[in-house]
């Protein structure tokens, strides 16, 4: 959890309602009885699904851009804000779909970005208001898992924005939350290939967000999702739980970035490439050589010189 640069005076927390600020002085002083004194966040997801607005509601501040009609940058951005000796930093990054496929060029320039930070929480965004998961879904899940390792899934959530939404049909807001979230859990341990043993002690929460201003808010002007929970205590508890579930945060180095070095690889297959050559070629060549000799007849004049040798005795 190391504090990174350029961190900011966080004022965007006066901005909340005193209850609100209450409830996160609260969490984070869970931070300081542990001696931590930082806490990395990198948001990622696909494009338009309400990243940069959720970046902007845990702050308190227009930290980062959002734009509804241009497309998003390529480059990441870094919104860091200390309070009282702690320091929180989250990473917003572009959306890495373009054109129907992960854009590469987005996940390099993230990578790069990242390198010799650790990441202590990953917030995976989607929205709730959408019915269905495609392949757009698992390339952007398997391009995070490629770049960063299956272990970061350990150390994520799973964030749905649009929270304050009544499903199509009179259908249970409950339910279908429930169908959401398991569908795309469901994606994201396939894609990311995670066996249960691999999520056995901490299974990827999900939280509930609303970011527009018509969100409701409840007696103490709190933003509150439909079941009355005030959305933005509840998204720091869960970065808090998830931070000190045991798992290791990742730490991007030159390594990680750069992908596993070719020849480095080619060094260590020399050793079995050599013991496969001697196990299936030379050695059936060694033993059939023998063998060939061992049937061939002794020449004529072997024969003779021995003949003649029995004679003489």
């Amino acid at each position: 959890m190391a504090a990174l640069q350029m961190s900011r005076e966080w004022i965007g927390i006066q901005q909340f309602p005193p209850a609100t600020q209450s409830k996160l002085l609260e969490i984070l002083g869970k931070f300081k009885e542990e001696d931590v004194s930082s806490l990395t966040v990198l948001v990622m997801g696909k494009g338009g699904v309400g990243k940069s607005s959720t970046v902007n509601s845990v702050i308190g501040e227009k930290a980062a851009a959002v734009s509804t009609f241009q497309s998003e940058g390529l480059r990441p951005s870094l919104v860091s804000r200390s309070r009282s000796g702690f320091t929180l930093s989250i990473i917003d990054t572009p959306g890495l779909i373009e054109g129907g496929y992960v854009n590469d060029q987005a996940v390099n320039l993230i990578k790069g970005f990242l390198l010799n930070k650790t990441i202590d929480v990953l917030l995976y965004v989607d929205r709730l208001d959408v019915y269905r998961v495609d392949d757009l879904d698992k390339q952007v899940v398997t391009a995070i898992t490629d770049a960063f390792g299956k272990e970061i899934w350990k150390k994520s959530a799973l964030v749905l924005s649009h929270a304050q939404f009544s499903p199509p049909d009179g259908l249970n807001y409950d339910l279908f939350v429930s169908r959401r979230s398991d569908a795309l859990l469901k994606l994201i341990r396939a894609s990311a290939q995670l066996k249960k043993q691999d999520m056995q002690d901490s299974s990827i929460p999900v939280i509930l967000v609303e970011n527009s201003g018509r969100c409701h808010k409840n007696e103490s002007d709190e933003k509150i999702l439909p079941d009355g929970t005030s959305w933005i205590p509840n998204l720091y508890k869960t970065i808090t739980e998830i931070s000190f579930n045991g798992n290791k945060s990742i730490h991007v180095d030159k390594k990680l970035v750069e992908g596993p070095n070719p020849n480095e690889r080619g060094k260590r297959l020399i050793p079995l490439i050599f013991a496969f050559q001697y196990l299936l070629v030379m050695k059936p060549l060694v033993r059939a050589i023998k063998s060939d000799v061992s049937r061939e007849s002794k020449p004529a004049w072997e024969m003779r010189d021995s003949g003649s040798a029995t004679r003489r005795s």
